[in-house]
């Protein structure tokens, strides 16, 4: 497994990020769209997801809310657009405080290769400020911090028997 994930913004309106797990992609896609995974890992270091609601079909929604440090919460939700499992998986993404206005799409891509699985989600927003908004953010600290506790999740679930 590779630490950290790369940060890249090919486009005015657009952050890619990359990240290559020691899993195979089933289990990668299983993170992202089964709730009681979901709850193990998805936030940053001291944010803890306790709401995960999925409806995982193509205009099915989503909506998460995380308790952190001193009592806050943050909330956010959206729609599926594309689910082409394990693959692809595909949404809109809002966060109910607004951090950065409007909304994103949010696409993740999965390619996997002798058991270990590059995800490559792509962000696209509404205009270059708003993306630069999210890139000055602790946004790649925080996707990083979720990501550490991903792998931790996924090594887990490779050990458990089927």
């Amino acid at each position: 497994m590779t630490a950290g994930v790369t940060v890249l913004t090919p486009s005015d309106r657009t952050v890619v990020m990359v990240r290559v797990f020691g899993a195979p992609r089933r289990l990668v896609f299983d993170a992202w769209t089964k709730p009681s995974l979901l709850v193990r890992w998805y936030g940053a270091d001291g944010w803890n997801l306790v709401v995960a609601e999925v409806d995982l079909r193509v205009g099915g929604a989503w909506r998460f809310v995380w308790d952190g440090p001193d009592g806050a919460s943050m909330a956010s939700g959206g729609v599926y657009r594309e689910i082409a499992p394990p693959a692809r998986l595909a949404y809109t993404e809002s966060f109910d405080d607004h951090w950065y206005p409007g909304e994103s799409l949010v696409g993740h891509d999965l390619a996997e290769q002798d058991g270990r699985t590059t995800l490559t989600t792509t962000m696209v927003f509404d205009s270059r400020a708003t993306r630069d908004l999210v890139v000055a953010s602790p946004m790649a600290r925080g996707v990083a911090e979720g990501f550490d506790r991903l792998d931790a999740v996924l090594s887990a679930a490779g050990e458990a028997p089927s």
